[in-house]
């Protein structure tokens, strides 16, 4: 009948990580101006290359603000508000980072919309002011683009991005228009709850049903619900997780773990 891929985008399409790191360092600027008196051009190059390694524990995008000024807590100790940052290792922050993002929410008095608020506003600001230098700062992983493009399956993107960004990258770097029904973004619902929805739609009766995810915590998360026994399900190596997720997601029968170009060969 043919198949069905559910595609995660962050870390699976796209290697947002530059962009998504310099957006929130603008972010972080414009919600703790204070704390950045100080911070030179080295520090904050710094920041960006830190934000690289922890990127794999980034479930939604207002996180990485939080990671910008726990990694500046880290290195400036006379700015802590929190305990937390004391003695933190980057290593710490990937183990941990379940445990410490509640505690620095409390310890910080952040709200959650409120951060998601600021992170979009950045990102449309700069959109708006240069489209360009916005675009560059995100990369398509090799052969994505042309494997959306011939895709002979369905595809759908489920993202916890915010779906007008995903919607432009895909339209202006990868030059593919997927219809904005197809694009779950932020403010949808869990993934679980998309897949779920996705299944029970009329069109996409008989069609073999495919996940491609880069967060090992949301394979997880759909092999605990019994109604989501029909999907195969992937986890992309090329994407945002560590070696020692990668090995325990072989300890899971469902979960395949996909190479990049088997990747692109599977979509044509």
């Amino acid at each position: 009948m043919g198949d069905l891929y559910a595609l995660d985008f962050d870390g699976v399409l796209c290697d947002s990580c530059g962009e998504s790191s310099l957006s929130a360092v603008k972010a972080a600027k414009l919600r703790w101006p204070g704390l950045f008196d100080g911070v030179d051009s080295s520090m904050e190059a710094w920041i960006v290359d830190q934000m690289h390694i922890v990127r794999p524990v980034v479930e939604t995008g207002y996180e990485n603000l939080l990671l910008v000024r726990l990694l500046l807590e880290m290195r400036i100790p006379s700015i802590r508000k929190s305990s937390v940052a004391e003695g933190l290792t980057i290593e710490g922050i990937l183990e941990n980072w379940s445990k410490i993002k509640p505690v620095i929410m409390e310890a910080w008095d952040e709200n959650r919309d409120a951060l998601v608020d600021l992170f979009g506003k950045v990102r449309d600001e700069w959109i708006d002011k240069d489209l360009a230098t916005w675009i560059g700062a995100n990369r398509f992983y090799p052969g994505v683009p042309d494997a959306l493009k011939f895709a002979s399956s369905r595809v759908y993107i489920v993202t916890t991005k915010q779906g007008r960004f995903a919607d432009a990258l895909l339209r202006e770097l990868a030059g593919v228009t997927i219809p904005p029904e197809r694009i779950f973004g932020l403010g949808t619902g869990p993934k679980v709850e998309v897949l779920k929805q996705l299944q029970k739609k009329h069109a996409n009766q008989g069609l073999t049903l495919h996940f491609v995810e880069d967060r090992l915590a949301t394979l997880k998360n759909v092999i605990k619900e019994p109604e989501l026994n029909g999907w195969n399900l992937y986890l992309g190596d090329w994407g945002y997780n560590t070696q020692k997720e990668r090995e325990e997601a072989a300890s899971f029968p469902r979960i395949h773990l996909l190479e990049l170009s088997n990747f692109t060969k599977k979509l044509k």
